[in-house]
């Protein structure tokens, strides 16, 4: 992959966001605030760019609304989730 691929709130806050390859080959994105949250999207396409859906996620995890700010950070980058988890 050759990009970081999980973020973590500065200054010690708990979210975490993080994206993986699912079994079947899929892009999955990992929301986590620590305490009794998950969620997890599946980025729809078969063709990721990874730097742009990292500087996404690099960019919504240290928003104070992050889930929020990451579905704002997609939408600019024309990225499409279907969200598949909670």
């Amino acid at each position: 992959m050759g990009h970081q691929t999980s973020f973590h709130a500065p200054n010690g806050g708990a979210d975490f966001l993080g994206y993986r390859k699912a079994r079947n080959g899929s892009t999955e994105i990992v929301y986590d605030d620590g305490a009794n949250r998950r969620i997890i999207w599946r980025v729809e396409g078969t063709q990721v760019n990874e730097a742009q859906l990292a500087e996404a996620l690099r960019n919504a995890v240290g928003a104070i609304k992050v889930v929020p700010a990451l579905l704002t950070e997609v939408g600019k980058r024309a990225i499409a989730l279907e969200r598949v988890g909670a």
